[in-house]
């Protein structure tokens, strides 16, 4: 509970399965039919610990994600669930939503980036549910590291100015400034597009079995952002500024 409040979560409720029975402070708050759903959903055995985190949906979700990791480390640790070092387990992670919600700003913002194609059949509720709209972006996860990721562009016209003036509120001369060209490019028929960026660095990590991508990277900064190469970051000087014509201004002090 306390490495999952590290996290920001609320608390961590559990349910412990022991000798046929849920032992648990929460329990009693279970109808007969909603412990058939659990068992059924989560496949509930003999033996099993179930944890709950209850938040927004996405805060739960990395919350729990954390402590799934964590689980898993203290089992390893205590040799009860060995892993396979030569083996690679690859999957997709899909189906992101397309848009974020920004409580200070009090607006959506893009959850990969502007450009992002929405599902085609999610498109009507852009600016009606904007939170339904799941988005064409995809990660390819190995051993449960990110090795890549990537989406599929938007190509319409039509759809491109709704998600810069309806949904992330960017002015519309604002949008034609910006993006007028590209708005404009689009209106000769541009293709379907998308692709995918993969990290070399941490597939040459992953295939070295190690957790660090400074270990098999050439000239690697330190923890801090240092390079111990070229000893940057470093002063400059008026001169470099000026010729780069940059200003430094301090940040006022409290």
């Amino acid at each position: 509970t306390e490495y999952a409040r590290s996290f920001g979560a609320k608390g961590l409720a559990y349910i412990k399965v022991e000798n046929g029975e849920w032992k648990s402070p929460i329990v009693k708050f279970f109808s007969d039919a909603e412990r058939s759903v659990l068992t059924k959903k989560l496949a509930v055995e003999e033996g099993d610990l179930i944890l709950f985190a209850a938040d927004q949906w996405l805060t739960a979700c990395e919350i729990l994600g954390k402590i799934r990791l964590y689980c898993a480390d203290v089992l390893k640790g205590h040799g009860k669930v060995t892993v396979d070092p030569n083996r690679f387990d690859f999957l997709w992670v899909v189906d992101f939503p397309l848009l974020s919600f920004d409580k200070e700003q009090n607006r959506w913002y893009s959850s990969h980036h502007p450009f992002t194609a929405p599902v085609a059949e999610d498109i009507p509720f852009l600016t009606s549910d904007p939170k339904k709209v799941r988005g064409q972006h995809y990660d390819i996860v190995v051993n449960g590291w990110e090795l890549g990721g990537g989406s599929i562009r938007i190509h319409q016209p039509d759809v491109q100015k709704t998600v810069f003036e309806q949904v992330l509120q960017i002015p519309p001369e604002e949008t034609r400034l910006r993006f007028g060209y590209l708005l404009e490019a689009f209106r000769y028929g541009a293709p379907p597009h998308g692709g995918i960026a993969l990290g070399f660095d941490r597939l040459i990590a992953i295939l070295c079995g190690t957790t660090s991508i400074r270990d098999v990277i050439a000239f690697p900064k330190t923890a801090k952002g240092v390079d111990l190469m070229t000893n940057s970051p470093a002063p400059v000087t008026p001169k470099q500024l000026r010729d780069l014509h940059l200003e430094l201004k301090a940040a006022k002090r409290e």
